[in-house]
């Protein structure tokens, strides 16, 4: 750092407010570490808070209507009521081949 300009923080870390001159000496982060800002535009690191890759859907979305018994009886099981009813209707579909 040169004599010039003063440090951007004190002993004890406190950040002190900056001015233009600070400003203008910022160096764009390509430059400051160009295999980070790569790494982002290849996608192999994220922002914060932004979705990864997502996978590829292996079950199809349908709507479906079943009587209230019916799912009622899959619900009264506890959580994964709709996983069994896939469970239950693969087994009639293998049995009926």
């Amino acid at each position: 750092m040169s004599k010039l300009h003063k440090p951007l923080t004190n002993k004890a870390g406190d950040i002190r407010t900056l001015t233009a001159s600070d400003i203008a000496l910022f160096r764009p982060a390509r430059e400051v570490d160009p295999t980070l800002v790569a790494a982002y535009k290849a996608g192999t690191l994220r922002y914060r808070g932004q979705r990864g890759k997502q996978k590829t859907p292996t079950k199809a979305q349908v709507t479906l209507r079943l009587d209230p018994e019916t799912l009622a009886f899959f619900k009264a099981k506890g959580p994964g009521w709709q996983t069994r009813i896939n469970e239950v209707l693969g087994l009639f579909a293998h049995a009926a081949r």
